[in-house]
């Protein structure tokens, strides 16, 4: 790892966590990344697929329960830890971090409602699964539904006018649900279960909604195809459709009462997490081009003995430090404190994946030609960079989100 720990309280957990994930990322991710980039969306998943190795690979290590307390089987990890975690295993692949981050968000679900019933089916063989048989997704996104369905507390939000698409009816002890989530939802095409968000009562706009952990595999439920698209080709994306789904009337853990405020932790984790990823995709593309600037001759001199070079360089390496320091603040903050800061964890998702953005676009620039070039993993990792401004909340309407925030403060 070619960055100094600027913290000096760093424990030997810590200090191991990061060793692990990196060599793990380095070694095993990204070979796989790059090899899974060049397959169709139908490859990646294919049985035979090197994406299931690698997934099996995290489980087994037991990254798939990072978000997980110890108390029910989980890594336990405090928020420094989670962070060392999410930004190692981006380093070397920001699609699989997202894609085994995403694969707990039932076990994460449940965890927080902390029921006998729902411990049991949500959480036990989760965390106790070591070969991505049970694996989760977070459907929220909708075909005209995208940041807009992550803005609690706003008046889009609150818009009777304006509903979720995925429908739920009581009828005695199940809902039934119908509608349809977007190509984009994480894991969509592989999941086995998912935190559904859907709508309740139509008369309270999207903040009439509900959470649900639904069963993927149970008639009623299709996929769309898998998602053909720029960047992160590891982590595959696709549509689901419900018709007459069923949902047990127990296994919808959040309704109306409380959706709002559950939309905005989720909103909270989510960006915070997004921060660590993209701080470890600015840190690859930093180190590889740091790399080639010493061996890459040009008008005599190495490239890093160019002053223009020198000082991106420069500016790239500001831009991971402070990615760095401020997802760490963001997350240590917001995984401890409830409501959370939810502002702070926008503000720590559009700054680093913007700087990730940045510097991939810098990295590319100092490898020249070479950086257009497949031969090379910065071309990938500067498309890879690219989705992250989109995902999870598209960084203009999220930050408008944010602004909200501030200004209702004291």
């Amino acid at each position: 790892m070619s960055y100094t720990e600027l913290n000096l309280e760093l424990s030997d957990e810590h200090s191991a966590l990061k060793e692990n994930a990196h060599k793990f990322a380095v070694e095993v991710l990204r070979p796989a990344a790059i090899e899974l980039d060049a397959m169709t969306p139908e490859q990646v998943i294919a049985k035979d697929s090197i994406y299931w190795d690698c997934m099996r690979k995290m489980y087994e290590n037991g990254y798939h329960t990072i978000l997980i307390p110890d108390e029910y089987g989980g890594l336990g990890l405090d928020p420094l830890g989670v962070h060392i975690v999410l930004e190692e295993l981006s380093y070397g692949s920001v699609g699989f971090a997202v894609s085994i981050g995403v694969s707990c968000f039932s076990a994460f679900y449940a965890s927080l409602i902390a029921e006998d019933p729902i411990i049991e089916k949500f959480i036990i063989p989760f965390v106790n699964c070591t070969d991505a048989s049970i694996m989760s997704c977070w459907a929220i996104t909708e075909p005209d539904h995208g940041s807009d369905i992550l803005m609690p507390f706003t008046d889009i939000f609150n818009n009777p006018k304006i509903s979720q698409q995925i429908k739920a009816v009581k009828k005695g002890d199940r809902y039934i649900i119908n509608g349809q989530k977007s190509a984009w939802v994480s894991n969509g095409p592989v999941a086995t279960q998912a935190s559904l968000f859907v709508n309740i009562d139509p008369s309270q706009g999207m903040a009439g909604g509900g959470i649900g952990l639904i069963d993927l595999n149970q008639p009623g439920v299709t996929r769309g195809k898998p998602l053909d698209k720029m960047g992160q080709r590891e982590l595959p994306q696709g549509e689901i459709y419900f018709d007459n789904a069923e949902l047990p009337v127990d296994h919808m853990i959040i309704d109306q009462e409380s959706y709002e405020m559950f939309t905005d932790i989720t909103l909270a984790t989510a960006n915070a997490c997004m921060g660590a990823f993209f701080t470890g995709v600015a840190q690859s593309a930093y180190d590889l081009a740091l790399a080639y600037s010493r061996e890459r001759v040009q008008g005599g001199k190495r490239l890093c003995d160019h002053l223009t070079v020198q000082k991106k360089l420069f500016d790239m390496f500001s831009k991971v430090e402070l990615s760095r320091a401020y997802s760490r603040a963001a997350i240590q903050y917001n995984m401890c404190t409830q409501p959370p800061a939810t502002q702070y964890s926008i503000a720590s998702k559009v700054f680093c994946t913007q700087s990730a953005f940045e510097v991939a676009s810098d990295a590319l620039q100092i490898f020249g030609g070479n950086g257009l070039s497949r031969e090379y993993p910065i071309e990938k990792i500067f498309r890879d960079a690219r989705a992250g401004m989109i995902e999870d909340g598209s960084n203009d309407i999220l930050a408008l989100a944010a602004a909200g925030l501030i200004l209702r403060e004291e």
